[in-house]
This record gives structure tokens, C-alpha cells and sequence, in this order.
């Protein structure tokens, strides 16, 4: 197997770091970023809707144009934080659920509500994208009419890309940006695939699993990896002839969560039961959000998550990074396109496979060096 000339592979390295010293060098006169800046800081809706934009490319020199609106947003926001502390913060709440449990009308309800209080509510849904077309329908605003034309709302829907953790790869800039536009709570809906919902959790402040009564056998929902990451617990459509079951659902949950450990010492996991179509126990459930987030913040664990959130943030574009460093890498397509051939015809077994790859890829990284 041919290994490729490390004259070409520097001369690919030298081409991407001159390219990224000119991306450096045009960042004070970027007059795109400039722009996106004062309309987020005046909350313009476009500047917000251009900006998560933006930053969901994957042009090289757009990218260079998001890190350097990202890192402005970022310094703005430590000031605000070291001028105010903790109550300059936004309130970021993550929301999963199987289909069918009614987080698009909760979601309707309870942003009318939070913006009838004063508050300005932005919500990043995310629908799942076809395995094959790589396309979704984006129909989030569809299911939130009242919401989506409310001054003081502002819905994104994102489409998921094929990523199993029921967020995008640019959710976190996405909240960010939001909360430069002024949006005081963030709300995250995730697509809702069950167990796999993990990486919501390491991008908001409370994380609530919302779920529908009379779903058969309710304890078969009560997986231990998603409940034992869920700040809160939402029984959703109580009302009508559904309460009797929504009531045996909550007691079910309340007895369960007994035996899992609480994912804060601080918190103990409560489980609320609400009807999104009456609005019944939506103004108490945010009374108990509101309570969550002045413990955390008494107890300091609300700025160590908002530590621990960023710390995610860098691994989730480290390890996606260097995926596309590791593909990108002359002639790597190729051989990548040989190693899945051998592992599918059961030449090699796929482990070695990918261990022949990388060994190849650090190789090629030493004659280059």
C-alpha cells in the first residue's frame, strides 16, 4: 500500500495554515461579524437567524467568521457575568420525550406563558434528518403557532444531521447566540430517541423528560440512563378521561425514582403532572424551575454545569474535528473506501481495520514532519 509523498502532505498543511493565518488577520476588519454583533446586542431577529446560520456551516472561511462572532459573544458574556453574577445568566432548560408526548403543545403553552410573565423565550427544535436524503421537514413552527408569531419568541428548528444524541453539533453556538439576542430562557427540544439523548444534558442548565399516561407497561420507560440525568420529571395531558392514568404514572415514577440515585445531592428528582392543552399546573411548574435554579445557584452547581457544559462543548468539536482531519487527509478517502471493503467481505475484523487506518494516518503524519 502506496504511502502518500510528504512533500504533497506539507504542502496541504502549509496551504491550510496560511489560509487560516489570512482568516486570522481579516478578523478586526470582518465587517459580516461587526454587523451580526450590533444586531445581536440590539436583538435583532435576522442578525440571530444569520448568525446560527453562520456558525452551522461548514465553509472554511465562514467557520473562521462563526469562531470569531463566537468568541466576541463569549467575551461580552463574561463581562455581563462578572458585572452581575449569576443572575445574568440565561435559564437553559433541555426537554426530551418519546414522540407522541406532547412536548411541541407544552412547549406552545408554556413559552406563552413565560413571555406573558416578561420573559423572552428561545426554542431550538430539532427534527430528525432521513437516513437517506439527509433532508427533514423542519416543521417545528408548524406545531407552535402562537408561539412562532410571539415578539418575544424566537423558534429555530435544526435538523439533527444523523446525530444520535437528539441535538446538532452547533446547538451550543446556537444557545449562545440566543442568549447575545437577549433571550433569558433557552429551551433545547430534543427528537426524542429514547436512551441515546445524552449529549442535551451536558448543554443545559435542567434537563426534563416529559411523557404521556396510558403508554401500556409505564415502568418499561424508566430506564435508569435517562432518569438518572433528568432534573425533572413532566406527566404530560392530564386532563380529561387520561388523569386517572396520568395520576398512577406520576405515583409509578415517584416510587421508582426511590431507588435511583439523585443526580444532584442537592435536588431531588419531583415529578409534576401538568395538562398542556388546560394549561393546568404549567404556572406551578415553573414556580418548581425557578426553585431548581436558585438551589443550584446556592449551592454553586449552577456555574460548575455551566463549567462542565463548556468542557463538552470543546471534546464535541474535538472529536469531530479530528474525524474530519483524520478523512480530509490526502488519499486517506481511498484507503478508508479499502479497510470498509475488507472488514464488510470479513477479511479483517473491523476493529483491526480501523486500527490499520490510524496507524497509516500517524505514519504519513512523521515522513510529513
Amino acid at each position: 500500500m502506496a504511502l502518500i509523498l510528504p512533500r504533497d502532505l506539507c504542502r496541504t498543511l502549509l496551504r491550510t495554515r496560511n489560509l487560516c493565518n489570512a482568516g486570522i488577520r481579516g478578523r478586526h476588519e470582518d465587517r459580516t461579524v461587526h454587523r451580526l454583533l450590533q444586531g445581536l446586542q440590539a436583538g435583532q431577529r435576522a442578525s440571530l437567524a444569520e448568525a446560527i446560520t453562520l456558525v452551522e456551516t461548514s465553509h472554511p472561511l465562514k467557520k473562521q467568521q462563526a469562531g470569531h462572532l463566537l468568541t466576541r459573544v463569549l467575551q461580552d458574556a463574561n463581562d455581563q457575568y462578572s458585572e452581575k453574577g449569576p443572575q445574568a445568566l440565561s435559564f437553559r432548560i433541555g426537554l426530551s420525550g418519546p414522540p407522541g408526548a406532547g412536548k411541541s403543545t407544552y412547549i406552545e403553552n408554556f413559552g406563552k406563558f413565560l413571555t406573558s410573565q416578561g420573559h423572552k423565550v428561545a426554542v431550538l427544535a430539532v427534527d430528525p434528518s432521513s437516513a437517506t436524503t439527509g433532508g427533514s421537514l423542519l416543521g417545528d413552527k408548524t406545531r407552535m403557532p402562537e408561539l412562532s408569531r410571539d415578539d418575544d419568541a424566537y423558534i429555530r428548528p435544526s435538523p439533527s444531521r444523523g446525530h444520535l444524541g437528539g441535538v446538532t453539533r452547533s446547538t451550543n453556538e446556537a444557545i449562545m447566540l440566543c442568549e447575545a439576542a437577549g433571550y433569558d430562557t433557552v429551551i433545547v427540544e430534543t427528537i426524542g430517541v429514547g436512551q441515546s439523548e445524552f449529549s442535551v444534558v451536558d448543554m443545559v442548565d435542567m434537563f426534563a423528560l416529559i411523557i404521556p399516561p396510558g403508554g401500556g407497561d409505564e415502568l418499561q420507560g424508566l430506564k435508569r440512563g435517562i432518569m438518572e440525568m433528568s432534573d425533572l420529571v413532566v406527566v404530560n395531558k392530564s386532563d380529561g378521561d387520561l388523569v386517572p392514568a396520568a395520576r398512577r404514572m406520576q405515583y409509578e415514577y415517584i416510587s421508582a425514582l426511590k431507588f435511583i440515585r439523585p443526580k444532584s445531592k442537592h435536588w431531588k428528582t419531583p415529578v409534576k403532572r401538568i395538562s398542556s392543552l388546560t394549561q393546568e399546573g404549567i404556572p406551578e411548574l415553573w414556580e418548581l424551575m425557578q426553585e431548581f435554579r436558585h438551589t443550584m445557584e446556592e449551592s454553586g452547581e449552577f456555574v460548575e454545569r455551566r463549567k462542565t457544559q463548556r468542557r463538552a462543548w470543546l471534546w464535541t468539536h474535538l472529536k469531530d474535528n479530528l474525524v474530519s482531519a483524520f478523512v480530509g487527509t490526502p488519499g486517506m478517502r481511498e484507503r478508508i473506501r479499502e479497510a470498509e471493503t475488507r472488514a464488510m467481505e470479513g477479511v479483517v475484523s473491523p476493529g483491526d481495520a480501523a486500527d490499520q487506518l490510524l496507524l497509516l494516518h500517524i505514519t504519513q503524519l512523521q515522513k510529513a514532519a
